[in-house]
C-alpha cells in the first residue's frame, strides 16, 4: 500500500512527465486502433465472398496472433528504426487479428434466412452486404474492437524498447534503477486504462446492442 501511495505522490509531484507519457500512450494506442479498423473492416468485406483470399488472410492474421508483442515490436526495428512510427505499426499488427477475424466471422455467419429473404426481395449483393450483413454483424465487429483496444493498451507497455515512449517508460526506468514506486506509476496507470477501456466499451456494446441481444 505504501508503494501505491508513493506512486501517487510521484504523479502529483511530477505532472508534466506523467501527462506527456499518458498522452503518448493514448495517441499511440488510438492511432493503432484506427489504422487497424481502417484496414481490417474493409478487408473483411472484401474477402467475405472470396474463399481463397479469406483462407489466406485469416491464416496470416492467426499466425500474427501467435507472436508475442515484444517480438512484433522487435521485428519493426530493422525496417523502420526506433520511435513512435514503428511502435504504431507494430501495435496495428497486434490489433488487426481480433478486428479482422471478428468482422469476417460476423459477416460470414449472418442468419442465412435473412440473406435468403433479402435475395427474394430482389436486393443486389451490395445491398445485402450493407443493409443486411453489416448491421447484423455489427455486434461481432464491436467485440473485435473491444478485444483489440485492451490488447493494444497493454501491448503499448513494451513500446519503450523501440523508442516509442508512453507509460511503459516508467516501468522500464523503474526496473532499471529498482524504483518500485516509479514502476507502479506505469503499471497501475496502464492497468486502469485497460480496465476503463473494457468497462466503457462493454457498456457501449450493451447500450448499442442490448435490444438485439435480448431478442
Amino acid at each position: 500500500m505504501s508503494l501505491v501511495l508513493d506512486a501517487l505522490t510521484w504523479i502529483w509531484n511530477n505532472p508534466a512527465p506523467f501527462n506527456r507519457a499518458l498522452i503518448q500512450h493514448l495517441v499511440m494506442s488510438g492511432a493503432s486502433l484506427l489504422i487497424a479498423l481502417a484496414v481490417g473492416l474493409p478487408l473483411a468485406v472484401l474477402i467475405i465472398s472470396r474463399q481463397t483470399l479469406a483462407t489466406v488472410s485469416i491464416n496470416v492474421v492467426n499466425a500474427l496472433r501467435t507472436l508475442p508483442s515484444l517480438v512484433i515490436l522487435a521485428i519493426m526495428m530493422p525496417f523502420m528504426g526506433i520511435g513512435l512510427a514503428p511502435s504504431i505499426v507494430a501495435l496495428t499488427i497486434l490489433a488487426l487479428p481480433p478486428i479482422l477475424i471478428n468482422a469476417y466471422v460476423g459477416l460470414r455467419d449472418v442468419d442465412p434466412d435473412a440473406v435468403e429473404a433479402a435475395t427474394g426481395m430482389g436486393m443486389s449483393r451490395s445491398q445485402i452486404l450493407w443493409k443486411i450483413r453489416v448491421p447484423l454483424a455489427a455486434p461481432a465487429m464491436f467485440a473485435g474492437l473491444r478485444t483489440a483496444a485492451v490488447q493494444v493498451l497493454a501491448g503499448a507497455t513494451l513500446a519503450p524498447f523501440i523508442g516509442g515512449g508512453g507509460l511503459g517508460d516508467f516501468i522500464v526506468a523503474g526496473l532499471g534503477i529498482m524504483d518500485m514506486s516509479r514502476l507502479l506509476v506505469g503499471a497501475l496507470t496502464i492497468a486502469v486504462l485497460a480496465l476503463l477501456a473494457e468497462f466503457i466499451l462493454a457498456l457501449t456494446e450493451k447500450l448499442l446492442f442490448a435490444e438485439r441481444t435480448g431478442a
